[in-house]
């Protein structure tokens, strides 16, 4: 291990999710374990700007691993985007002597790490913590997999109010340039049809889908519905589509929205959260810089931010193949 790095910050930014402080228990621990300093930093970068900053060791991060959220918040910093926000950040870390900080978050948050990078020429490395699961360079973001089983769960209950009315509900899930969440959970909880940014189903075939329903005995359905899909401008115009089209069915709308970044995070969650920080700091006292830590065939890998933030994680194309023959 290097000698250069003695004292490492982490920070959480962007939309908090599952997992999240599981990674900063990680961190803070692997940390004192090579008897380097950890300094927490609050409210992302917007705490970095304002040198919103605590010093930490392995009992101060004792009981989070099975907390949702984030102990360090999460803020949007427009500040951070200017060279005049990067440098007052540059000055804090400087004056309390931090050699190297670790992000957790997503894209916009590694973007972020780049520029402060490009910059200074800071060492820093990315945990990917979304739960829409869009980043390249990983199969699985931190809090993915809890909100999988989260959306499942609520889907299986709205089945039965569905069940109990004869009724056809759309359930909008989380994925505005990503159907990761909405392809899993439908296939999961046994959705009729699944609609996701990456393909297009067209409106014409969802009506061919619901007749076929109606027609084969099913007096009710759930279509799992992802929040940028292309087929209508929302939900609700969908939801009117059917009404208009198939006067039969009796349709209700259920936008699970925030509801899926909360909770406790799964075991899967927290063994990721635990050994991607473990990584980041290791590789950070090795000497790399510039890299996200991710998960590739169940082995951490390091991919270069750049890739990470330009590259575009892609849909399952043979879950896509599944769910067709599910939805027969």
């Amino acid at each position: 291990m290097s000698n250069n790095i003695k004292k490492i910050a982490v920070l959480t930014s962007g939309g908090d999710a599952p997992g999240m402080n599981a990674a900063i228990r990680s961190v803070v621990r692997t940390c004192a374990y090579h008897n380097v300093g950890c300094v927490g930093i609050y409210r992302g970068y917007q705490g970095m700007i304002e040198g919103d900053f605590k010093e930490m060791n392995a009992r101060s991060v004792n009981n989070i691993i099975n907390r949702g959220g984030t102990i360090l918040k999460s803020a949007r910093s427009t500040e951070f985007q200017t060279p005049e926000g990067r440098e007052k950040a540059y000055k804090n870390l400087c004056d309390h002597d931090i050699d190297a900080f670790v992000v957790i978050g997503g894209d916009g948050s590694f973007t972020g790490a780049m520029l402060f990078s490009e910059s200074y020429d800071f060492p820093v490395m990315g945990i990917p913590g979304t739960i829409d699961n869009d980043i390249y360079g990983t199969s699985f973001t931190l809090g993915y997999d809890t909100a999988l089983n989260t959306v499942v769960e609520a889907i299986d209950k709205i089945r039965d109010t569905a069940i109990s009315h004869n009724r056809l509900f759309f359930v909008e899930v989380m994925g505005r340039d990503a159907g990761h969440i909405a392809l899993n959970t439908g296939l999961g909880a046994g959705a009729e049809e699944i609609l996701i940014p990456e393909e297009d189903l067209g409106l014409d075939r969802l009506l061919e889908s619901m007749e076929r329903s109606r027609r084969s005995g099913k007096s009710s359905s759930i279509v799992v519905v992802a929040e940028g899909d292309k087929i209508g401008k929302n939900v609700f115009e969908l939801k009117d589509y059917i009404e208009d089209n198939l006067p039969d069915y009796d349709v209700r709308v259920t936008v699970l929205g925030h509801i899926q970044r909360g909770g406790r995070p799964t075991c899967f969650d927290r063994v990721l959260a635990s050994r991607m920080g473990v990584k980041a700091v290791e590789s950070l006292l090795e000497g790399k810089t510039h890299y996200m830590v991710g998960l590739v065939k169940d082995k951490i890998v390091l991919t270069p931010l750049d890739q990470a933030v330009k590259g575009k994680s892609k849909i399952d194309r043979e879950l896509l193949r599944v769910s067709d023959i599910m939805t027969t």
